[in-house]
Parts: C-alpha cells; sequence; structure tokens
C-alpha cells in the first residue's frame, strides 16, 4: 500500500477585516501599500485591500535578504500579496497586525500622484479616480453604503416595494429649464429629473412603493450642495396625507442616523466629525410653517417676501434655530411643481414640506401631498405650459380609483454631506458630475440652449 504524498498546507487568504479569526496563525493579505516607513533593521507596511487597513512588520531576520531588500523598495500603492502571522495588539488599528514572512509584489507604482501632503481640490479633482484610494475617501464612501442600506432596510420592514422608474422620460417633472435633452429615435427625450410621476402609478397598484436610482437637473450652478447627477431614493404612499407623510420622514431619517452612528462611527472618527450633534437627531422633527420662515427670515436682515421660494443662504439661517432637522411647510402654491396639492383651507399655500439639515446642510428632503383631482391637475399642467398629451397616462390614475397619496423625494448625496460634516458635495459620490466636470480630467465651457422645448411621443 503506498504511501500518501504529504500536501503542504497554505494559508489562507484574508481580508483584512476578517484577520480577527485566524489570530496566531497564518494568513495572505491581498491588497495595496498605503504607506511605509523603516528603522533600517525593521519594516513597517500599512496595507489595505478595501476591507480595511492593517500594519505589517517585518524584521531582517524573520524574511529572507531578497524580500526584506524587496520591501525597502515599495512605493505607495503598489499592489502585493502579504504572508505573515496575525497578531493580537491592542495599539493597532483595528487591534491586530501583522508579521510580516513574505511579500510578492504584483503591480509596481511609480510616482503615485496623490502623497500623504495637502493637495489642492484641483488637483484632487483631476485625480479623482486616484483619490478614492485615500482613506477619507473610503470613510465617506462607506458612509454613503450604510446610508444607502439603512433607507433600503427602513423602507421595506415598512411595506414599501422598490419598484424602478424609467430614466428616459418624455416630458418634465421638476420643470423645463432643468432638462437634458437626448435622441430617443425621431422622438426627444429628457433624463429623469425624478421617478415620482410614476412612482404614483406602483403606488396605485401596490399601495407602498419607492425608486432608487440616478436622477438629472441641469441647473447652472456651482455651490457646494449641487450636482448635475444625483441618486434620490424616492417613497411614495397611497391612501396618505401630508402629516402622515412628514411623520415617515422623521422616523425615516431617525433610523438612517442611527444606523450610522452604530455601524460606522469609526468612518465618522477618521473624518473628524461631531457624532454629539447626530446623536440628537431623534424624531419628532420641529415644524415652522412657511409665513413663520418668512417673518424669522425678515428679522434676521433676509430681504425676501411672501411668494419668494428659499435659496441656500435662507435655509441655512432658518435650520441654524434648531439641532435636529426642521420642516418647513406649507409653501405658496406658485413655488412648487405643478403636480402638489394646494390646501382646501388655503389654495394659495400647497401641503408639501422640505427638511432642512442642521449646521448649514439645507434641503434633504423635499415632498409633499400630490393633487388627486384629475380636473384640478389637468388645469395646474396648463398653468405651467405643460403639453397636455405627455401626461394623459398620468392623469388617468384620478380617472380609476384616485385616492388621496403622499410622497417625497431624498437626495443621497446631500444626507451623506451632513452626516459626515464634509464641507462639499463632490466628494459624496464616486465620480461628480458637475458644470464643469464630465471625466475627472475634463473641464467643461457649458454651452446649451436655455429653456428647452418640450416634445412627448403620441402615447
Amino acid at each position: 500500500m503506498s504511501e500518501s504524498p504529504l500536501v503542504e498546507t497554505l494559508p489562507p487568504v484574508s481580508l483584512i477585516s476578517d484577520v480577527g479569526r485566524y489570530d496566531g496563525q497564518p494568513v495572505k493579505i491581498k491588497g495595496w501599500l498605503r504607506n511605509k516607513r523603516s528603522s533600517g533593521k525593521i519594516h513597517f507596511l500599512i496595507l489595505r485591500d478595501g476591507s480595511g487597513q492593517i500594519q505589517g512588520v517585518a524584521a531582517r531576520n524573520d524574511v529572507s535578504p531578497e524580500c526584506f531588500e524587496r520591501m525597502g523598495t515599495l512605493q505607495q500603492e503598489t499592489s502585493v500579496i502579504a504572508t505573515g502571522i496575525v497578531r493580537a495588539d491592542e495599539r493597532a488599528p483595528g487591534g491586530y497586525e501583522l508579521s510580516l514572512r513574505d511579500l510578492e509584489i504584483v503591480g509596481s507604482s511609480e510616482n503615485f500622484p496623490i502623497s500623504p501632503k495637502e493637495h489642492g481640490v484641483d488637483f484632487l479633482m483631476d485625480n479623482r479616480h486616484l483619490w478614492l484610494r485615500s482613506a477619507n475617501q473610503h470613510a465617506i464612501l462607506r458612509v454613503r453604503h450604510e446610508i444607502i442600506k439603512a433607507c433600503e432596510d427602513w423602507l421595506d420592514a415598512h411595506g414599501f416595494l422598490r419598484i424602478d422608474a424609467p430614466i428616459l422620460t418624455p416630458a418634465a417633472c421638476e420643470g423645463t429649464t432643468t432638462l437634458f435633452e437626448t435622441e430617443y429615435f425621431e422622438y426627444k427625450a429628457f433624463l429623469s429629473q425624478s421617478g415620482q410621476l410614476y412612482n404614483e402609478a406602483t403606488a396605485m397598484a401596490f399601495g407602498r412603493v419607492y425608486c432608487f436610482g440616478p436622477t438629472f437637473r441641469a441647473e447652472k450652478s456651482k455651490t457646494r450642495r449641487h450636482l448635475m447627477e444625483f441618486w434620490m431614493i424616492e417613497p411614495e404612499m397611497a391612501f396618505a396625507e401630508q402629516e402622515e407623510n412628514m411623520e415617515v420622514q422623521e422616523q425615516f431619517v431617525s433610523y438612517i442616523v442611527a444606523r450610522v452612528l452604530e455601524k460606522r462611527k469609526a468612518e465618522l472618527c477618521q473624518l473628524g466629525r461631531d457624532t454629539s450633534k447626530l446623536e440628537k437627531v431623534i424624531a419628532p422633527f420641529p415644524r415652522l410653517s412657511y409665513d413663520e420662515a418668512v417673518l424669522t427670515l425678515q428679522k434676521a436682515g433676509k430681504e425676501i417676501q411672501w411668494g419668494n421660494d428659499f435659496g441656500g443662504d435662507e435655509e441655512t439661517v432658518l435650520a441654524e434655530q434648531f439641532d435636529r432637522p426642521v420642516f418647513v411647510h406649507s409653501y405658496p402654491v406658485r413655488c412648487k411643481a405643478f403636480y402638489m396639492k394646494a390646501d382646501p383651507r388655503r389654495p394659495e399655500v400647497a401641503r408639501c414640506a422640505d427638511l432642512l439639515a442642521p449646521e448649514g446642510y439645507g434641503e434633504i428632503i423635499g415632498g409633499g401631498q400630490r393633487e388627486d383631482d384629475g380636473t384640478t391637475l389637468e388645469e395646474r399642467i396648463k398653468e405651467h405650459g405643460l403639453p397636455r398629451e405627455a401626461f394623459d397616462w398620468y392623469l388617468d390614475l384620478r380617472k380609476y380609483g384616485t385616492v388621496p397619496h403622499s410622497g417625497f423625494g431624498m437626495g443621497i448625496e446631500r444626507v451623506v454631506a451632513w452626516i459626515c460634516g464634509l464641507e462639499h458635495i463632490r466628494e459624496t459620490i464616486p465620480f461628480p458630475r458637475m458644470l464643469s466636470r464630465l471625466t475627472p480630467h475634463t473641464h467643461l465651457t457649458p454651452a446649451r440652449p436655455t429653456g428647452p422645448s418640450v416634445q412627448a411621443p403620441g402615447t
């Protein structure tokens, strides 16, 4: 009977976030070199793999001379496969370090442009595809992931069904001057400003629904709060009036903030976020009528009259009075979109609200009750100069079993900026589309016609 050949046991490949499972055991880490330092006899290598980072320590006597020399030549962002023994160390980030035994270079990295020193914003944006590898950008995008997951988990647990809305649409939802136009065979089409109108149709079928996807606004704005392409989550509810709508929003936002505080405390710490301010975000939220808001702004020296919409400066003045988000409700009908329902007791104002985040972050949610009367809605479409034929299907919703219904849209990027405490919205999304940027290296001089015509296929 022949003897079985000896089989060499290879160390398991582990994510850095899972190394605690292998304390005292050898593992392989596949990742990149974030940074290094050396005392001559010992190399200290900071390795990252997307799940986290760990310090690898290599003493001259613990590795071959060739390996020790190879470690000394490593440059920032070189990709490597590192083998070592996991050691618990409470002083180390994550509580573990790696006693290195071998290291293989997979891909070299010479003169990586983003060093640990300070860089200007334009330089970093030109190198956005590489800037994503930095510790702060990792933290921001992990918080973004948690926010999105929290949104979906809360909605799924409260009877909402995700039904995605189309991105190509035949007409405007939020105003004809902020549309991106494209060709749709022999017709004109536009990139979606919102999935809301389609959401209203699915709400009549399923009761509670939401859609989540990219939305597009051709706003010639360079403020720290605006992007041309952003992601929005939009719940819609049948048999729900505006008061219930606001209650859902405050419970929704309170849950999201609590979830991030629970799951992403380390990332908030990396960003230097004062989490004590987020801990105050607990429902119910204060409510401020538009009338009260105008008086508050006038007392603060703002030149604003009843009937004007609020800009970023006005939103900041209003929100800074509170330690949690505040609803501003009952805006003038003329400030809002055609589908907003007027208050029957006061027809000049709409049953709507904007939710303003504290600390100068402004509107994070816009929502309201939708007009459920077909005749009134048709008049509003005409008043706004929109083509009726593009909304035949939308008017059908008022002909066949109409009900009071409400909903809202929450911009993911603004929520990320607020929760992370970021100065500018450009860091909240992997590849921001701004007025002057289409790719990391593209600086554009926009030239587009204003007020595009709205034309719809014969549906």
